[in-house]
C-alpha cells in the first residue's frame, strides 16, 4: 500500500508543470544564445542588432498548434520584412526535425534547435509537463538595441503573428 501511494505521488509530481528560470521583462537585455537553424547555420541574438526580432518559442514541430503558429508567421512574412523584423522560431527539437517541418510547410525563416534547452531556460520558457521537457509557447519581441520590448505569455496560435505585427507597428510609430 505504501509503495502504491508513493507511486501515485511520484506520478502527480510529474504532472505538475515545472519552470526552471525567471523570464526577462520588458526593458531588460534579451539573453544571448548561439543556436543552429534547420540548415545548420549558427544564429545569435547579436547577429540581429539594429533590427527588430520576433523570437517565438514553441513546444514541438509539426503539432497542430505549433503548425498553425508557424504558418501564421509565414503568411505574414512580407509585413514583418517591411517592418524590419526578423522572425526566429525556437523549440527543443533537433535540426533534422526543424528541416522536415520547415520544408513541409514552406517556412521562410530560421527555426533554431535548442536541443539542450539552454536558451529556453535563459528565457524562462523551459518547462516539464507529464514527464516531457519542452519550451512553452511564448514570444519575445526584441528591439533593435537587443532589449525585450514585449513578452507575450498567452499566445493564441491563430492570431499571434497579427498581434505581434500590430504591436511592432505601434512601437515603431512611437519612436
Amino acid at each position: 500500500m505504501k509503495k502504491r501511494i508513493l507511486t501515485i505521488f511520484a506520478m502527480l509530481l510529474m504532472a505538475i508543470p515545472t519552470a526552471w528560470a525567471a523570464q526577462p521583462v520588458a526593458g531588460e537585455a534579451a539573453p544571448d544564445f548561439e543556436l543552429r537553424d534547420q540548415n545548420g547555420e549558427l544564429h545569435s541574438i547579436e547577429d540581429y542588432r539594429g533590427k527588430w526580432v520576433a523570437l517565438y518559442f514553441y513546444p514541438k514541430d509539426d503539432t497542430p498548434g505549433c503548425t498553425t503558429e508557424a504558418c501564421e508567421f509565414r503568411d505574414n512574412i512580407f509585413s514583418f520584412d517591411t517592418a524590419g523584423c526578423q522572425i526566429l522560431g525556437v523549440s527543443m527539437d533537433d535540426q533534422e526535425s526543424h528541416k522536415a517541418f520547415s520544408e513541409k510547410h514552406g517556412l521562410p525563416f530560421p527555426l533554431l534547435a535548442d536541443t539542450t534547452g539552454t536558451t529556453a531556460n535563459a528565457y524562462g520558457v523551459k518547462w516539464r509537463f507529464l514527464g516531457i521537457t519542452v519550451a512553452k509557447r511564448q514570444t519575445f519581441l526584441i528591439d533593435p538595441d537587443g532589449n525585450v520590448a514585449i513578452h507575450y505569455k498567452d499566445v493564441d496560435p491563430d492570431t499571434h503573428s497579427k498581434e505581434v505585427l500590430a504591436d511592432l507597428e505601434r512601437l515603431q510609430s512611437e519612436q
